[in-house]
């Protein structure tokens, strides 16, 4: 059996990790971080897409090279309206990133195809036998199972196409929610990354995980279709379930790391509760690993910062609990309807968790888009 020892091992290659090990290279070289990844590439098949006022000076910097689509604004169709937002938007690939960590990170530090059999606070067994030693350990493996917490789903299939002409789409089309509402709050994403080349992504604000990707597929082809878009061929394929928080106790959901281990990423709940978005939350994550002098407290440093967001998000869990209890499956199109009147800066700082006092009062103005005495109920259920 073989082994080594680092400062730090993290556990898992997806987003959080890898951009933990990115910034902890790039502004701490002293430091041994060592990744592990089991699939063959790090970042797995993702694109990250994000406002660019979502991130820090800092943080725009550090994922600089890893944005490889930029647009000045998106836009959102609804049955009621169609309307365009001057938010610049951007995207990230996984490509990028894994480029970016190859770079980075010493080829003694880097473990492809490389499945754990353990973590613990001292170190991680790969299956094949060598053991990592480290001074900290991260637990970057994605969500799993979350009794303690209460969520709804965001549930998507992504086709990446080639068309046979141009689509003469500008900017994304981060919403159209003018297709049959099926599961849930369904709408559809494009993103346009090419002359004639497009991401489709099929997304449904679901009570359960279930993901037919298969009929998903065909969805997505009809849409395609209903567009005048002629598919030459396709070249990507991604989908994920992604939780969605309406309530529930951060401080036992975060106890189900063993103590001596640090989660991140989604295992530690960095997401925004409504959009499902994790990009920002990793980011501002990996500045804070990178930063933080004293390795002996890092772990401590990590499970207050997940702990403090979850309490500051509270606003956003109620609002997620409106649209999954107050509204009936067939409705919830109207909530995000009702929000999307909003001006482009209060959408932007939404999305970004950034919400002023104002905002929060705004978004619950006008005419409610359900019934008053649900919406209450849903507020106040356990």
């Amino acid at each position: 059996m073989t082994s080594a020892t680092f400062d730090i091992v993290i556990a898992g290659g997806g987003l959080a990790g890898s951009l933990a090990a990115l910034a902890t290279r790039q502004r701490r070289p002293d430091r041994q971080v060592a990744l592990i990844e089991a699939g063959d590439t790090f970042g797995g098949n993702h694109i990250w897409s994000s406002f660019e006022s979502d991130l820090s000076p800092e943080g725009a910097a550090l994922v600089a090279p890893l944005i490889a689509h930029r647009w000045p604004g998106y836009s959102v169709r609804f049955p009621a309206y169609q309307r365009r937002l001057a938010s610049p938007y951007q995207s990230a690939t996984s490509a990028r990133l894994h480029d970016a960590l190859v770079a980075a990170l010493p080829e003694q530090a880097r473990f492809l195809a490389a499945p754990i059999t353990e973590v613990r606070p001292d170190g991680v067994r790969l299956a094949d036998g060598r053991d990592l030693r480290a001074k900290v350990v991260l637990d970057a493996r994605g969500f799993r199972e979350a009794p303690h917490l209460d969520l709804g789903f965001q549930k998507f299939v992504g086709h990446e196409v080639e068309l046979e002409q141009p689509h003469h789409l500008a900017e994304p089309l981060i919403m159209d929610a003018t297709v049959a509402q099926e599961d849930g709050y369904r709408f559809i994403y494009v993103l346009p990354l090419g002359e004639r080349r497009l991401l489709i992504e099929d997304t449904c604000y679901a009570d359960g995980p279930l993901l037919p990707a298969a009929a998903i597929a065909a969805r997505i082809s009809a849409y395609a279709a209903a567009q005048g878009w002629r598919v030459a061929q396709t070249l990507r394929v991604e989908d994920g379930v992604l939780p969605i928080a309406m309530g529930g106790d951060i401080s036992a959901h975060l106890a189900a790391t063993p103590a001596g281990i640090a989660p991140i990423g989604m295992q530690a709940a960095l997401f925004h509760p409504l959009t499902g978005y994790s990009f920002a939350d990793a980011v501002a994550l990996a500045l804070k690993i990178a930063a933080h002098d004293d390795l002996s407290t890092l772990e401590a440093m990590v499970r207050a910062h997940a702990a403090r967001l979850w309490r500051h998000r509270r606003y956003y869990r109620m609002l997620t609990k409106m649209l999954f209890r107050a509204a009936r499956p067939a409705e919830r199109r109207r909530v995000l309807q009702h929000f999307y009147r909003k001006d482009a800066g209060l959408v932007a700082r939404f999305y970004g968790g950034h919400s002023s006092g104002y905002d929060k009062l705004r978004i619950l103005a006008g005419k409610p888009p359900v019934p008053v005495w649900r919406a209450l109920a849903a507020i106040v259920k356990d």
